[in-house]
């Protein structure tokens, strides 16, 4: 079994981040130390890349991955919040590699669920069984979008479906729902899931409480989340448990599509909340649908809280390829 040390990057809409991992029969042996540029501090990829290796003191090495924050498809790739434009066709020339891996970010927290130790993962809600093997595993999670994945499952191998599930239309439940999306509607049209259940989502939530009107506004969504989390104001705390209710429904509906057998959470949101999810309506909103609800409430959900899965997923999403 051959070792090789590849590059691999996980860029988006800010930062771009770099490090050396090391591959072998198909899995990650090992990810060295993250090195984290921002976006608008290089022209392109190529300099940045540059100067991580300028960095780190080493030569390009023969294989590379990316994890990139958009869809992967075309001639050109195409970042919502980056302006940095990829060519796949001249890629791998201009980074000074021979083979290159490119991957959507969240297809690559998905090649991360696949090959992660348990000890990556809390548990969250349902039975504490390990990820099905093999089985149908639903990845879902926001950031500042909403990314959803399908993980299919060998016993030793694995295949990732990437998905823009995201951009699917919100579904109320209640009265109040109803009257977000109507506002939503108002400003957007088309209401997707990502439009509440992401970072920015939050603010919209809680513009439309009723125990927000008249309240202090919050300077941005930063002072807002911290506020949420640390309960420090009520509105804040009751615009997060209605945002991991329709987490929740959300992810319900998406194990449903999918016929999962077990449910992975990521992104950037849900590991600064690993004490307040298990006792939010999370759980009771996934198991809320009708004659499923038995059947959801014994679905295993983890919480994946490895610090860098992108770059780890985009390790093994070359190292599934190589294997």
């Amino acid at each position: 079994m051959q070792e090789e040390d590849i590059g691999v990057a996980d860029i988006g809409g800010t930062h771009a981040r770099f490090a050396f991992a090391r591959i072998a029969g198909g899995r990650v042996r090992a990810l060295g130390p993250a090195t984290v540029l921002k976006v608008a501090d290089f022209p392109g990829l190529a300099e940045a890349w540059r100067a991580f290796l300028a960095g780190a003191k080493k030569a390009a090495p023969r294989g590379a991955a990316l994890a990139v924050a958009c869809p992967v498809r075309g001639e050109t790739l195409k970042f919502t919040n980056n302006p940095w434009r990829l060519r796949p066709a001249t890629l791998a020339r201009e980074l000074g590699v021979e083979t290159l891996r490119i991957v959507n970010d969240f297809g690559a927290v998905g090649h991360a669920a696949a090959q992660l130790s348990p000890e990556d993962f809390l548990h969250v809600t349902g039975p504490r069984r390990p990820l099905p093997r093999p089985g149908i595993v639903s990845v879902v999670g926001p950031g500042t979008g909403l990314g959803v994945a399908l993980a299919l499952l060998d016993e030793t191998s694995h295949r990732i479906v990437e998905a823009e599930g995201g951009h699917a239309g919100f579904a109320p439940r209640d009265a109040f729902e109803e009257r977000l999306l109507r506002r939503l509607r108002g400003k957007y049209g088309h209401v997707s899931v990502e439009r509440i259940v992401s970072g920015p989502g939050l603010a919209e939530i809680h513009a439309a409480l009723p125990e927000a009107a008249g309240a202090p506004a919050f300077r941005d969504d930063k002072a807002l989340w911290a506020a949420a989390i640390s309960g420090a104001d009520a509105s804040a705390r009751a615009a997060l448990e209605r945002f991991l209710s329709c987490l929740g429904a959300f992810v319900g509906d998406v194990a449903l599509i999918h016929g999962a057998q077990a449910v992975v959470l990521a992104g950037g949101l849900l590991p600064r909340m690993v004490d307040l999810l298990p006792r939010s309506g999370f759980a009771e909103a996934l198991a809320a649908k009708g004659r499923y609800a038995a059947l959801m409430a014994e679905l295993p959900v983890w919480l994946l809280v490895h610090p860098q899965p992108g770059l780890f997923g985009a390790a093994a999403a070359f190292a599934a390829l190589e294997g």
